[in-house]
């Protein structure tokens, strides 16, 4: 998002002015209503919070939430992975030499 024209975006009753390409301005809009929903409920928990700390708290928990996301893909995937090792052994003890 360097360049592009400026979006105007909300969070916790403050405007953003983020440069931003066309085709990424309905993604950084969602980006924006999602990360206001979490500092707001992160504000509703500690009503005298300043609001930097409760954008670095709202960070943190956003990068939290995605390195626990990566973590299960990459167990998710490394699971598909042996299962597809597993499925194709059993084919090629089945079927030998129709394989290769």
């Amino acid at each position: 998002m360097s360049g592009g024209e400026p979006v105007s975006i909300h969070v916790l009753d403050r405007e953003f002015l983020v440069a931003c390409e066309p085709e990424e301005r309905e993604g950084l809009l969602a980006a924006a209503r999602y990360l206001d929903g979490k500092m707001r409920e992160m504000r509703s928990n500690a009503r005298a919070v300043p609001f930097d700390r409760i954008a670095v708290l709202a960070a943190l928990n956003l990068s939290h939430e995605l390195l626990g996301a990566r973590q299960r893909e990459s167990t998710e995937s490394a699971q598909l992975a042996e299962a597809l090792q597993a499925l194709n052994a059993k084919l090629e003890r089945t079927l030998p030499g129709s394989l290769q």
